[in-house]
């Protein structure tokens, strides 16, 4: 265990330092009276070896992708390759100021534009830009598009999102941070898009729809063109969340479905690491009547001016843009990941949403059908969330019966899997869907970890109540209480 904070140690120690640049009444003339500590703060003091040691001691307590299975539904948490990191580290990548004039990002500025054209291509798009650096960030920047547009055809009076009531939260929360009216709409008793549902609130104060395909229940929407017809003929925008574009990746397209425009996480998608909670990239698509309101800049292509063989590429901020949605020109390390796995794999980019389609049913084939060993000692069974042959890249399960018999909850069981080494699957999403778990596997899971998984689920569904209501019992951190934890957020480290 680390006691760096408690430690005190010897300053400047172990290793020589240099010779400071300044003296420190030199040093501290150069300070403002009123930006002066009135102590010396009380950081620890550390050497090299002990900083190490510290940090080491931190990544061990951390889960992620590289350390276990992390089936998180509706968040594609896969292999990340390293060979994105190598080319990320380049020097004309990682050591390039954001300001710099376009003849020092020529090489960089050619990537963003290639990144461009390939989301485009992929997604049935005509204009692409990389600015947002999260998915929610990218559905904000595409509702504000939408705004714009039915500002500038005079339309200012629509004022009304729809969402089904599986949508993903943010969905809601981005529209509604534009100043609209949220319009939910029930899902139909198979858990698809329910079309009389939104013939009956679609109208001339529509400004959008926001929907995900397949959905968050790994089910694909079979009726999604007459939706983007419905919502089309009252003059209404489409919007794609490109949350579960993992599934659909070169099978089919946001475009061809009708949509108008649709956000990319390329922190699930194309491999980006999510670290920690960012930094990600939410690009987003637009067709053409939206391209005007993008924000700026987006990287054009010219012939070379000075008549040299190649390309130019340069900055252009579209004619009525909504102006930046990030400083600089978003997170281009992110950019550079997301193109490198791209450019890597190119059109078998189709076989990976193929993988994580047979993955998915796999495991849910597998835990929905234990062995007769293995059923004889579970009281009972989850069901599925939603009745579906097949489903697309994720799946949903309700813990209500396991409940019920046993009073094991979906948490219950969420926490116990983290005893046996695996992050817990998404717990209580979607809402819909009751005592919810929403497993993911991705393509890059082998069929061994699926086995193992689903034989370690069925054994925990069959071990005694009492032992799965008090887990976690071998993590770092025990169950805690989520209600006085939120309530009573501790967000300063007590050193100052």
């Amino acid at each position: 265990m680390s006691d760096l904070f408690s430690f005190a140690g010897t300053a400047q120690a172990g290793y020589a330092q240099p010779a400071p640049l300044l003296l420190e009444d030199e040093a501290r003339a150069c300070i403002p009276d009123s930006m002066r500590r009135s102590a010396a703060p009380r950081w620890p003091r550390a050497s090299e070896p002990e900083l190490v040691r510290h940090y080491t001691w931190l990544s061990t307590r951390n889960f992620g992708i590289d350390t276990g299975f992390y089936p998180l539904g509706s968040c594609t948490m896969k292999h990340n390759p390293r060979i994105n990191e190598r080319i990320v580290q380049l020097p004309g990548m990682n050591d390039v100021h954001p300001l710099a004039p376009e003849s020092h990002l020529q090489g960089l500025m050619a990537i963003f534009y290639e990144m461009q054209e390939m989301l485009e291509h992929c997604s049935g798009m005509d204009q692409v830009t990389l600015q947002p650096v999260a998915g929610a960030q990218g559905e904000f920047t595409a509702i504000r598009c939408f705004q714009e547009f039915h500002r500038s055809n005079g339309e200012e009076s629509r004022d009304k999102v729809i969402v089904p009531d599986s949508a993903h939260g943010t969905n809601p929360a981005s529209a509604a941070m534009c100043g609209y009216q949220i319009i939910e709409i029930p899902s139909a008793d198979d858990g698809r898009l329910d079309l009389d549902a939104l013939r009956a609130v679609v109208g001339p104060d529509t400004a959008a729809m926001m929907i995900t395909n397949p959905s968050t229940l790994g089910l694909f929407e079979p009726e999604i063109v007459e939706a983007t017809e419905i919502v089309h003929a009252a003059g209404g925008q489409m919007y794609y969340d490109g949350a579960n574009f993992n599934a659909i990746l070169g099978k089919t397209s946001p475009g061809l479905m009708g949509f108008d425009a649709v956000h990319y996480n390329l922190h699930k998608t194309f491999s980006q690491p999510h670290g920690g909670g960012g930094p990600g990239s939410g690009p987003i698509g637009v067709k053409s009547h939206l391209a005007q309101y993008l924000p700026k800049p987006i990287v054009v292509r010219s012939p070379d001016p000075d008549g040299l063989e190649g390309w130019w590429y340069s900055w252009e901020d579209p004619e009525q843009s909504i102006g930046k949605v990030q400083q600089w020109h978003g997170n281009a390390a992110a950019v550079v990941r997301a193109w490198a796995f791209y450019r890597r794999y190119g059109r078998d980019l189709e076989k990976m949403s193929e993988h994580a389609v047979l993955n998915a049913n796999y495991l849910r084939h597998r835990i929905m059908n234990p062995s007769p060993e293995q059923a004889e000692k579970i009281t009972a069974m989850p069901i599925d969330g939603a009745p579906a042959e097949v489903v697309k890249h994720e799946f949903t399960l309700s813990l209500s019966p396991v409940k019920e018999a046993t009073g094991v909850s979906g948490k219950d069981v969420a926490k116990r899997l983290l005893d046996y080494g695996y992050m817990a699957p998404t717990l209580y999403f979607p809402q819909i869907v009751p005592e919810c778990l929403m497993f993911e596997p991705t393509e890059t899971e082998s069929k061994e970890v699926l086995d193992k998984f689903a034989d370690d689920f069925l054994a925990i569904l069959a071990e005694p109540p009492e032992l799965v209501t008090s887990a976690p019992h071998t993590t770092l951190v025990s169950r805690v209480d989520e209600v006085w934890a939120a309530r009573n957020l501790v967000l300063r480290h007590p050193l100052e």
